[in-house]
């Protein structure tokens, strides 16, 4: 499990570690990790042209020593100081005792550098670069060095993943001690590059304010058969999707389903016969769903359009955990949906979840983690926010964040396989936090097989399932 923790918890950390240990010595456990990076990216660091961006916080004396370090060992480094009279002394000191120069001028040493270290904000920056900033930044990303983060990338906040104004990419990123949320979140996510975890002995709680799962933590989370399993026993999941309009949502929801580890799919509406030529193994009704049968969870939306909110209410009336996806989240309820004695898992991509919460589009995609939250406090359910990083939340426990994926699994029905997958989990019996965040987990996964890097479509997506399963649990 890939963890992290925020700006205060952190800071609160290296108060309590740094009281136990001789003066700086915090800060050279950093350096010394960031300068073995920074060697190993440039291969050979004899006479290689390094330049660091300083500011007057310790991410600039994090830099300064990591410059040092560089320059014993025959690196040509140059200091850019962005706050001369603010500059850590001790750094600034180290650097020019072991041959680094301060730079008489920035932009005519960034133009042959080989590699750049911003150590320009720190964890507690807020609000993009500041303007004497920008153009020592943009000078460093135009030239052809590879630009290393020194904690964070400059102009993100560590805590949301927020990018309220100009801020630096980074080819990568070393981070001390433990992940911040902004590197695992976009649009934050998107500046950091490569990031590389130093540890530098933090005692941090047990408890993260935000994870992201790997192959392990996924594999122990997958539903296995037992030997005397039926389908009854692995779980059935009822799927509501579907429309004359749309059928195709439909077929994908149930293509979904039927990979999710549940043991039968039930389907209601009126693609029975695109589901059945597809899937002949569905269990059809073209019934209401409180007459389809037995079930130990339901989806519901995916392609249903518009005036279909008597089958969202039936549904949601069971006592059974259900997924919402969707044209099923359109005008929903949040009193209904707190009032629920089971699960609900929410699915909305950053359109739906916008108008659930009544704000534009782009304050979603810009506060992803807030909007998250919000939902999941507002509806008092778990919600699975889909996007370029999809976040899973509910009212209690650390955000989920999911590693994987590619921007090819932007294309039409991707979702619906999305929504099938995670209720044949529900249904199989993981809780609704772990049903989103490793049905994400696998449908990201999925998609990056199904592109290789070109164009696919859902259901290539919902093929690889099986692949990718085989891939995470090691069969």
């Amino acid at each position: 499990m890939r963890t992290a923790y925020s700006v205060e918890t952190v800071r609160a950390a290296e108060r309590e570690l740094m009281a136990r240990l001789p003066d700086g010595a915090l800060m050279q456990r950093a350096a010394a990790g960031l300068a073995a990076t920074c060697a190993a990216m440039l291969g050979r660091v004899y006479g290689a042209r390094v330049v660091l961006l300083v500011g007057s916080g310790d991410n600039g004396g994090d830099a300064l020593y990591a410059g040092a370090r560089l320059a014993r060992r025959g690196a040509g480094v140059h200091a850019v100081l962005l706050a001369p009279d603010r500059a850590h002394q001790g750094g600034l000191a180290a650097l020019t005792r072991a041959g680094g120069r301060v730079a008489d001028d920035p932009y005519e040493v960034l133009a042959v550098a080989d590699l750049v270290l911003d150590g320009i904000t720190g964890i507690g920056g807020h609000g993009g670069l500041r303007p004497d900033a920008v153009p020592v930044a943009r000078a460093a990303r135009g030239s052809n060095a590879l630009v290393v983060a020194v904690d964070l990338p400059s102009g993100v906040d560590a805590g949301t993943g927020e990018v309220a104004g100009e801020a630096l990419w980074a080819d990568a990123t070393v981070t001390f001690g433990a992940y911040k949320p902004g590197l695992l979140i976009d649009p934050a996510r998107e500046y950091a590059g490569a990031v590389r975890l130093i540890p530098i002995g933090l005692d941090l709680p047990s408890v993260p304010d935000a994870e992201a799962l790997q192959h392990a933590d996924v594999a122990d989370l997958l539903p296995v058969p037992a030997a005397e399993s039926d389908k009854y026993r692995r779980g059935v999941v009822g799927v509501v999707a579907g429309s004359a309009r749309y059928p195709g949502a439909a077929v994908l929801a149930v293509a979904g389903a039927l990979r999710g580890g549940g043991g039968a799919v039930r389907y209601v509406g009126p693609g029975a016969d695109a589901v059945i030529a597809r899937f002949p193994e569905t269990l059809v009704s073209d019934g209401s769903p409180a007459k389809a049968g037995r079930v130990q969870a339901w989806v519901v939306g995916p392609g249903l359009g518009e005036g279909e909110g008597a089958g969202v209410a039936e549904v949601l009336a069971s006592d059974v955990p259900v997924l919402v996806d969707a044209d099923g989240l359109r005008g929903l309820d949040p009193d209904a949906v707190r009032a629920r004695s089971a699960a609900t898992l929410l699915t909305p991509h950053a359109g739906e979840a916008a108008a659930l919460l009544g704000v534009p589009r782009e304050k979603v995609e810009a506060e992803r983690l807030a909007s998250v939250r919000e939902l999941a406090a507002r509806y008092g359910a778990t919600v699975l926010l889909k996007g370029s990083t999809t976040l899973v939340a509910d009212a209690e426990g650390p955000v989920r964040v999911n590693p994987t994926g590619t921007p090819w699994l932007a294309t039409a029905g991707s979702g619906d396989v999305l929504s099938g997958l995670a209720g044949s989990l529900l249904a199989a019996g993981l809780h609704a936090r772990d049903a989103g965040s490793v049905a994400a987990y696998l449908h990201g996964l999925a998609g990056r097989h199904a592109a290789q890097g070109a164009p696919t479509t859902a259901y290539a997506v919902a093929e690889a399932l099986p692949g990718v399963w085989r891939d995470v649990t090691g069969v």
